[in-house]
């Protein structure tokens, strides 16, 4: 988790022998800290397990069991979690509730996420939290829309932009149905500008993609379509997230050739 380096050791109960543990647990106690600081967006509390097989590292695709609780701002009095399930035939179950912190009840929330095929008058946001490589990334996405939207119709695009500065909040609004796709590429961006990979999404933000998944968010990495992605809190990740997996497979190719020609 965020706060024990790679090569600490804990375990539950402590000094558990190793031929005695049965699965490795990744979280992200706060995932959005600035938002949440200053009272502006929830942040979010992110939880991902997976089984541990012997002789072979976990990595994200093999969580079977993940859970996103939000931590609202200060004058929100609903608080949701969602939650998914593996099952034994890779099928998943998916809940998503709502409580109410003034009386404790419980409340199932639906879910629909976006079924639209393209990107018109909808949100959709390329990840440019930072002054590093902002104009690069910024450039990318310009491109990246100019080539989804037909001449005639590129003088009036209407496609929105929304940073919500949390890797389980983007995750949160594909679910909601807020918004249909979501592309946090900073690591190669940086890495083709000489930056730091500090500033980047790592392992644990996305240690709940299996939620979005059970909800039929499509979540990939740019040239996989697994998140073979380590149990750590310092592999820098690129990932990608369409709202249906028709909108996946319209887009994806266009993003794939915009990467290779730019962060290449």
């Amino acid at each position: 988790m965020e706060g024990i380096e790679d090569h600490e050791r804990v375990t539950f109960p402590a000094n558990t022998p190793d031929s005695q543990l049965a699965y490795q647990l990744i979280i992200d106690p706060i995932d959005g800290t600035r938002g949440i600081m200053y009272d502006k967006r929830p942040a979010w509390a992110l939880i991902g397990l997976a089984p541990i097989r012997r002789h072979q590292a976990p990595t994200l695709e093999d969580i079977s069991v993940a859970v996103m609780t939000e931590l609202p701002t200060s004058k929100q009095f609903l608080s949701e979690q969602l939650s998914a399930t593996l099952l034994p035939d890779r099928s998943t179950t998916f809940h998503r509730q709502a409580t109410n912190l003034l009386t404790g009840q419980t409340d199932p929330v639906p879910h629909r996420p976006s079924q639209a095929t393209d990107l018109k008058h909808g949100f959709a946001s390329v990840a440019k939290f930072f002054p590093q490589a902002k104009t690069a990334l910024a450039a990318f996405e310009e491109e990246l829309f100019a080539s989804l939207t037909p001449d005639s119709e590129r003088e009036d695009a209407l496609i929105f932009d929304d940073q919500y500065i949390s890797t389980g909040g983007q995750l949160y609004e594909l679910i909601a149905g807020h918004d249909r796709l979501v592309i946090d590429i900073r690591p190669l961006a940086f890495s083709k500008n000489g930056y730091p990979q500090s500033l980047t999404c790592h392992p644990y933000d996305l240690c709940t993609a299996l939620v979005a998944r059970a909800a039929g968010v499509v979540v990939r990495q740019p040239h996989s379509p697994t998140l073979d992605i380590p149990f750590d809190t310092t592999t820098p990740v690129n990932w990608i997230a369409y709202a249906n997996p028709e909108l996946a497979k319209k887009i994806h190719p266009v993003v794939e050739r915009l990467i290779q020609k730019r962060f290449s």
